[in-house]
């Protein structure tokens, strides 16, 4: 039988995702494809869109109904056809935010491994506080079939004889069985704090002494107290003891009282119940489950270390067993570097028969740590919790699991993997990348860093616009080709002839005139006793490897610490703040804008309001009774009955997966077919909602409070959106964009502005219309801080605060002050040399 040919590309034949305009590629297969283009241009459309969607898609079809309905599925891609796709994962560009009880030794599974050694190589404590050696004996027992009579578990003390039951892997798991029993194993203890339940003992109980009877459902507690015998109009400090007693720790009892309205009438109560000052929080947050008001009941608690395990989650009886001397507390305190060392150091403390055993065991776990230390995030703590990792950090993380796997013949779709990575890991991750090609599989990575797109064997270039004016392809070929390309947008990054400053930048002597704002930082994480100043007026950027200290800095000692009132004290941790005339703090992340389908461009602005007005005053609304109301999709009024305002419904359909469709009775428009018989210039709210930002300036040019947030959003560069698009659908870096819109135009003195990686999903032009922006917000008084990898916009940065020289305990030091030329000149840190480069390379400086 003749071979027929292997495939050596992906066929997709007429893409229609989102804006892409029937998209006709071929996609080389066992490559690394970089995927480039403006933010918006569709990009994601077709990598996660099409190529993700269509390979999951296919491959879960191959699986059992039963398995099928198990799992995550995505829905036929709108494309008329794809030839030769793999099997597909996805590292998607802002993944899962893990919860409290999540470490990063849980989210590598490396606390796995560590839990069954420490079990099976470990060394126990009998009752009579014998250390028993580590034996191939104990590891058989604790292998013994875990039912009654087996002896599973069961150590007998060589030097006292007694039988004792030591610690199984699971024992050793913080979030079951080897739990803090105070903490539940969070490590973390929350009490109530007496002092926010009286704040003031100078008040009486009428004017509101007692905190917690002004939770709601409690505004008569001072007339139960009064029918106890308690004086209510008498300061708390000067009660009597028993009184005051009364007030804190009363029994629960029930009384016949009379309250008095404010208008003279006494409404009666037979049993109101009495609950003392503790008891109505406690049972207030025994019984709430609304968000919003445990919020408002953790007021009254004190939040810290819990004072059992000391943070460290585990039982304190865990602290008896040892693993080569260590407790499981020790062990979890590791840098993931300091556990790759401690592995050595385990073999060389057990016997020769137990060499093979324990090389069964911590194989598993040098497999696990070595992606992570090629990732760079070998500073990482095992016991650092999982919702304190940066987006880049959990994407690594994510990657390290597949790159465990050592698969072959798939698809691997990442999304932005750069994201929080500082140029020193970039090689790094263009390494683990080419090492999933080298193991056979096809990788495909949305990047916008021209280091990655350099080092990619092919290149897809989408574009050229946003929205409506990208979504073709425009390029592809290999990146010599690319960077040769007259029409490409990327090229000039590529090959250095971008015009890279995008902004007028303060000089060293101009610097030196203005006013600093700043703060030291006595003792938090890796920084200890470092003290930084910022210039006002000016953009500066904090620089540094991963996990050196820089949200650290910026998010928990300086922003608290301008921010701090006499209700909100400044850190314990901080000290020595200089304002340099700073009296607010903006701080804006990149975190998804609203919350829901509901959410858009035009409610999260004041645009949807100003056309709820604007319609609800036209003449067909008035002779129909309609109010602004009516012109809301989120209020029965004006929403379509079908579908509730969402434009949507969902079909559950067993096995297959969920499907949304279009409404059938408002076709995806959100409102009643008789609101939309009102017209505005002939066309009704939902048709202004489809039109982009940049088409309604055109339209609403004469509604002068429409068309000045318009200008704003096409001044911010998100001219393409449409007015009705989804809020949290937008990348992290269009949502920090839309966060600002409320404040351009504004005088902004002594505002200070600070962002978390605003470069995040933005093509290199995008990110010169960023700083652009930045230089509104300067050019109107504010201050701009940001915390950044980015080189473009470190080197459009007036001033650069660089921290290292490492990650962890190897940061936490300021290497490197001044201008961005300054610090490229640097001697120390890691920063230095990579500015240098981009400094070189756009020929900013000469060699």
């Amino acid at each position: 039988m003749a071979n027929k040919k292997i495939p050596n590309a992906i066929e997709v034949r007429g893409a229609h995702v989102n804006n892409l305009r029937g998209v006709d590629v071929d996609i080389p297969l066992h490559e690394l494809v970089a995927v480039t283009g403006r933010s918006g241009s569709g990009k994601s459309s077709l990598a996660m869109g099409v190529l993700y969607a269509e390979g999951m898609r296919r491959y879960v079809s191959a699986l059992s109904t039963y398995t099928r309905r198990r799992l995550g599925q995505t829905g036929k891609p709108d494309v008329e056809s794809i030839e030769h796709i793999p099997s597909a994962i996805a590292l998607r560009q802002r993944p899962t935010v893990p919860g409290v009880r999540s470490t990063v030794g849980t989210s590598t599974e490396a606390l796995n491994v560590i839990r069954l050694s420490f079990s099976r190589l470990g060394s126990p404590r009998c009752p009579n506080g014998h250390q028993v050696p580590p034996t191939l004996k104990i590891a058989q027992a604790m292998d013994l079939p875990n039912k009654a009579g087996s002896g599973m578990g069961m150590i007998t003390c060589p030097t006292c004889g007694v039988q004792f039951m030591a610690f199984s892997a699971e024992d050793f798991a913080f979030n079951s069985a080897g739990a803090c029993p105070d903490c539940g194993g969070t490590g973390f203890a929350k009490t109530l704090d007496e002092s926010l339940l009286i704040p003031d003992q100078t008040k009486t109980i009428r004017e509101g002494a007692v905190a917690s009877w002004r939770l709601p459902g409690r505004n008569f507690m001072m007339f139960v107290a009064q029918q106890i015998g308690i004086d209510i109009d008498t300061p708390f400090k000067d009660l009597p003891d028993d009184q005051r007693e009364m007030v804190w720790n009363g029994p629960r009892k029930k009384y016949a009282i009379n309250i008095p309205s404010k208008t003279g009438k006494i409404f009666h109560m037979d049993n109101a119940q009495f609950e003392n000052a503790h008891a109505a929080v406690l049972d207030s947050m025994a019984t709430t489950t609304n968000e919003r008001a445990i919020e408002r009941l953790d007021r009254f608690y004190r939040f810290g270390v819990c004072p059992t395990c000391h943070g460290s989650r585990f039982k304190p009886e865990l602290m008896t067993q040892l693993l080569a001397g260590k407790t499981i507390a020790e062990v979890s305190d590791m840098t993931l570097t300091e556990l790759g060392q401690f592995v050595d150091v385990i073999y060389k403390q057990l016997p020769a028969d137990m060499q093979e055993l324990a090389h069964a065991i911590l194989s598993e776990l040098t497999q696990i740590l070595r992606p992570l230390a090629e990732l760079g995030l070998g500073y990482l703590q095992l016991s650092r919790v999982g919702n304190s990792l940066s987006t880049g950090e959990l994407q690594r993380i994510q990657l390290s699991r597949t790159l465990r796997t050592q698969t072959t013949g798939v698809l691997y779709v990442l999304d932005e993997p750069s994201i929080g990575l500082h140029a020193a890991n970039v090689q790094g991750l263009i390494d683990v990348m080419r090492g999933l090609v080298d193991q056979g599989n096809s990788v495909i990575v949305v990047d916008h860093d021209p280091a990655i797109i350099a080092a990619a064997d092919h290149v897809l270039e989408i574009g050229p616009g946003a929205g409506a004016l990208g979504g073709r392809l425009i390029n592809q070929g290999s990146p010599a080709e690319i960077e040769a390309a007259p029409d490409s947008l990327i090229a000039p990054f590529l090959n250095g002839t971008a015009d890279l400053i995008a902004r007028p930048q303060k000089t060293v002597a101009e610097l030196a005139k203005t006013k600093h704002y700043g703060v030291t930082v006595t003792d938090r994480f890796n920084l200890h006793n470092m003290r930084a100043e910022l210039p006002t007026h000016a953009f500066s950027v904090v620089s540094g490897f991963s996990g050196a200290g820089k949200s650290t800095y910026v998010f928990d000692a300086l922003v608290p610490a301008l921010n701090a009132s006499k209700h909100k004290p400044a850190p314990s941790w901080t000290t020595d703040l200089e304002r340099g005339g700073i009296r607010r703090v903006v701080a804006i992340d990149a975190s998804p804008v609203g919350k829901n389908v509901r959410s858009t461009v035009a409610t999260y602005t004041d645009i949807q309001d100003k056309l709820r007005a604007l319609f609800a005053a036209q003449p067909l609304a008035k002779e129909r009774g309609y109010s602004a109301s009516h012109f809301s999709y989120n209020v029965a009024a004006g929403a379509c009955p079908t579908c509730g305002g969402t434009g949507l419904i969902n079909l559950d359909i067993q096995y297959l997966p969920d499907m949304q469709e279009e409404c059938p009775t408002c076709h995806g428009r959100r409102y009643k077919p008789e609101v939309l018989d009102v017209k505005w210039e002939n066309r009704s709210i939902a048709d202004i909602l489809e039109l982009s930002v940049d088409d309604a300036i055109e339209q609403l040019q004469d509604e002068s409070g429409i068309e000045t947030t318009l200008h704003t959003l096409h001044d911010l560069g998100l001219g393409y959106l449409h007015l009705g698009e989804s809020a949290p659908a937008l990348s992290g870096g269009e949502a920090q964009r839309l966060k600002l819109t409320a404040h351009i135009g504004r005088k902004l003195t002594g505002t200070l502005f600070v962002f978390d990686e605003p470069s995040v999903g933005l093509h290199p032009l995008d990110v010169q219309v960023l700083l652009q922006v930045f230089q509104r917000l300067l050019d109107q008084g504010g201050t701009v801080l940001a915390i950044e990898h980015d080189l473009d916009v470190i080197v459009n940065a007036d001033f650069v605060l660089d921290i290292g020289p490492g990650g962890g305990s190897e940061g936490g030091k300021i290497v490197a002050t001044g201008t961005p030329v300054q610090v490229a000149a640097a001697k120390s840190g890691h920063t230095a040399p990579y500015l240098r480069e981009e400094l070189l390379h756009y020929g900013i400086i000469k060699a």
